[in-house]
């Protein structure tokens, strides 16, 4: 029996004194794997790896990111003219890295852990400019370097503020959390900011709460699916006269992406109550959103292709290059529903729903008018007549709609029922003629 209990102790002793040396260049390998993979992913960035002192129980050394041509170099150029790559600021990331099956010196730090692993890690973050001043950002990221080669990070920030010349932030307490995976792909993440504010001038951004949760996993056709939940509460901008202001008491979206075998599956409920407006008042959105049965095979082209124009084509450079495959999409067949979609304002609520079902047809035969004859669709409008009454009183089409029959007045709001089978549209029971030579 002591000799068995000698040789388990040889064993963690051995485990713990050697492997450090072992597995610190796998973990340090992994670091670099998963970072260069999420500047992949958000594209061009460029992750270097650098300065790196390896020890036999510890490393420490940074990553740099910098922006690289593309969508993120023609937005910052958006906002402040022609910036060459090489004069943007660059983030810098310092981290120490505790390594070892069993990383014991990761004890001595915050949130260290003697959970086995290729490696575990704190990081401080810190923006360079080009002029070579060097600003330390708040917070500190905690990494986990799984034995599969996972990254678990958790970014965790005290309460506090800091001022840089004109500018003053605050924050509350704020935790999040991402583990991604590069060899599958799958990312999981999780996160609360309890509070934030930026004051610059006359200008302020202010934020109450943000919650959110959600994972993803990639597909074969070139886009994720997955869970996405988020609340936020009480964001608002502000300005001078000059600048608009606007901003959330609320807003949350609970959506959900899905593959049942070739076809994706959509659903999303999302609702926002926005602050004051001026001439509206307080508004509101309640939306409940669902896709079934799209072809996945084509969505993926067409996500592609928008990529690849990087939004930056106009309406008609856009149309023709997704225009093959979604015409492939509208063949295939699927279901568009909106089972809500509610505007509240201060003269009440209007209310609307919308059904949609496109057929399935022959690829090689469809058309855009063919479309319309294989199409079943439904609409069903609510609007408060206090609200009608002064659009009319503004607007004249209101007052045509009226007079056509297209809103009919019951009760204290105005109502419409359309639908539409086989290339037969009605409204409140009254056929109405499509032009189909238009649609050619």
């Amino acid at each position: 029996m002591k000799k068995s209990v000698i040789g388990v102790l040889i064993v963690l002793a051995v485990v713990v004194l050697i492997s450090p040396a072992i597995v610190g260049r796998m973990a340090e390998k992994s670091m670099d794997e998963n970072l260069n993979w999420a500047a992949q992913e958000a594209g061009d960035v460029r992750v270097t790896s650098e300065n790196f002192s390896r020890g036999w129980f510890s490393s420490e050394g940074q990553h740099r990111v910098e922006i690289q041509d593309g969508e993120f170099l023609a937005a910052i150029q958006a906002m402040s003219g022609p910036v060459p790559a090489d004069e943007l600021p660059v983030l810098v990331i310092n981290t120490k890295l505790d390594h070892g099956l069993i990383p014991v010196t990761s004890m001595s730090r915050e949130k260290g852990s003697l959970v086995p692993g290729l490696g575990s890690a704190a990081s401080t973050l810190a923006i360079e400019m080009p002029d070579g001043e060097s600003i330390e950002l708040p917070g500190t990221i905690y990494s986990k370097v799984g034995l599969g080669g996972e990254l678990l990070s958790n970014y965790v920030l005290s309460p506090g503020s800091r001022t840089e010349g004109d500018m003053t932030a605050s924050w509350g307490t704020t935790d999040i959390e991402i583990e991604t995976d590069p060899k599958s792909g799958d990312v999981a993440y999780s996160g609360v900011i309890n509070s934030l504010s930026i004051l610059g001038g006359d200008e302020s951004i202010s934020l109450g709460n943000f919650e959110f949760e959600g994972e993803q996993r990639p597909s074969k056709y070139g886009f994720y699916t997955g869970e996405l939940a988020m609340e936020l509460s009480d964001f608002e901008i502000a300005g001078s006269s000059a600048m608009p202001v606007g901003g959330f008491d609320s807003m949350s979206l609970d959506a959900s992406t899905r593959l049942d075998g070739d076809e994706v599956n959509t659903d999303a409920k999302m609702s926002m109550a926005m602050k004051g407006l001026p001439q509206f008042g307080t508004m509101s959105f309640d939306l409940d959103f669902e896709l079934n049965g799209a072809d996945a095979e084509a969505l993926g082209r067409m996500q592609q292709a928008l990529d690849d124009m990087g939004g930056s084509a106009d309406p008609m450079t856009t149309y023709s290059a997704v225009q093959d495959d979604l015409m492939q999409l509208f063949a295939a067949g699927f279901d568009l529903n909106f089972e809500k979609l509610d505007i509240a304002l201060p003269q009440g609520t209007i209310s609307s729903k919308m059904l949609f079902s496109f057929s399935e047809e022959d690829p090689a035969t469809f058309a855009w008018t063919s479309l319309l004859l294989n199409t079943e669709a439904s609409i069903d409008l609510s609007i408060p007549a206090s609200l009608v009454d002064m659009m009319v009183q503004t607007e004249p089409n209101a007052a045509m709609a009226i007079g056509a029959g297209y809103l009919v007045k019951r009760g204290d709001a105005y109502e419409m029922s359309a639908e539409m089978k086989k290339g037969l549209l009605t409204v409140n029971g009254a056929p109405i003629p499509i032009p189909f030579g238009a649609m050619r």
